[in-house]
């Protein structure tokens, strides 16, 4: 372990990735002890690779029966610290990788990335995009802007809507686009749905989602508009979030972006990102590639750190593998989720649409969507029908 911990110290680091490396050295310094208790076989010569080394001893190595209590905020700290490191050096080869070599390291990341989930999204939301957000039933207009609720069955939406920037936690957007989303379709309404995307075109975006928030307290911010703007478009406009836009920053070498700095983001990272040999060069070889280039923007988001635990983080899988439960703790029914009959209608639908199901269920179209109207879920109600019938 010893000659793992300082054997970036004989690498040749740059400035930023040598400063990097004495943060980590210094929060492992606290966990020494415990640290040296590991057996160490694997001592990469490359810092990244260094990076992961340390991040599988400190989440699946370490004894943590031996950690004291006051140790465990300082673990938590060194696993953040690595895991921004790795997406970091990862984010910066964008910056003069070739295009098949983007390809490849994405292709390798396929199961960790759970891409096939993240790809039913993108396919989902390319069936939303000439909608206008107003006219969306409230589960697509969620789905389209980031926030996971428990209206999204599984039936019908069978992928985690927060892949690619959640703004779940923007409490104040998600109101505003509740009570009034007319004023985000108008925003986006100024962005093509094809072809080049200007300058003046973006601004008149700015502009107009800044005006979406008048008359409410919420500060507009950027990370759910830059989240509105890649599912619009997701071959010129890049998602951020708050947790990971640091790590962007660094590998595109800018100052770190404000959450209200708008001018920047089309500045420094949307037109950095269109300059690189990878944006332009792209040459899809198959369908694989060509649904890559298709969503070219949102290819930094894969070279973010993940691994074998990333893809059973998702909400849908979550969903698919959460235990039976008829009541909760406290012996009361879950709480039902009310839905629109539109938006019922929609989701039977979908649903409906799967071959596998047997077809005495079509006749039964009516009665599933008024049980789910009612606010039994989707996937619950088919269930119990083939329960009864089947």
């Amino acid at each position: 372990m010893k000659k793992l911990l300082i054997s970036p110290s004989h690498m040749a680091l740059p400035e930023l990735e040598s400063t990097i490396y004495q943060n980590i050295l210094k929060q492992a310094t606290d966990i020494s002890l415990n640290l040296m208790a590991v057996k160490v076989d694997n001592h990469p010569s490359d810092f990244l690779g260094w990076c992961y080394e340390l991040q599988d001893v400190v989440k699946r190595r370490l004894n943590f029966d031996l950690l004291d209590d006051h140790q465990l905020p300082t673990v938590k700290k060194l696993q953040d610290l690595l895991t921004q490191a790795i997406s970091y050096l990862q984010l910066k080869s964008l910056r003069i990788a070739p295009w098949p070599i983007i390809v490849a390291f994405i292709r390798d990341h396929h199961e960790h990335l759970a891409l096939d989930e993240q790809f039913a999204l993108l396919a989902h939301v390319q069936g939303l995009r000439a909608t206008s957000l107003a006219d969306m039933i409230p589960e697509d207009r969620l789905a389209f802007a980031g926030k996971h609720t428990p209206a999204h069955d599984s039936s019908a939406y069978p992928f985690d809507v927060e892949w690619f920037a959640s703004t779940r936690s923007a409490k104040g957007f998600h109101q505003q686009l509740a009570d009034l989303p007319h004023g985000f379709a108008d925003a986006l309404a100024h962005i093509p749905l094809t072809g080049d995307v200007s300058g003046e075109q973006y601004q008149q975006f700015v502009l107009a989602y800044l005006q979406a928030f008048t008359g409410c307290d919420e500060v507009p911010t950027l990370a759910p508009a830059t989240r509105l703007l890649a599912m619009h478009r997701p071959d010129v406009f890049t998602p951020l979030t708050a947790s990971k836009a640091d790590a962007l920053c660094m590998a595109l070498g800018i100052a770190r972006l404000s959450n209200r700095d708008f001018e920047r983001y089309w500045q420094d990272v949307v037109q950095a990102i269109h300059a690189m040999p990878w944006f332009r060069l792209c040459g899809p070889q198959d369908e694989f590639e060509t649904t890559l280039a298709n969503h070219k923007a949102l290819l930094p988001c894969w070279f973010y750190y993940c691994d074998e635990d990333t893809a059973s983080q998702s909400n849908y899988y979550k969903a698919l593998h959460k235990p039976k439960r008829t009541t909760t703790a406290s012996g009361s029914k879950p709480k039902a989720v009310k839905r629109g009959k539109d938006s019922a209608a929609v989701l039977v639908d979908r649903a409906l649409a799967n071959p596998e199901l047997p077809a005495y269920l079509q006749a039964k179209r009516d009665s599933i969507i008024a049980e789910v109207e009612k606010g039994r879920s989707v996937d619950e109600t088919i269930q119990l029908l083939r329960a009864i019938f089947g």
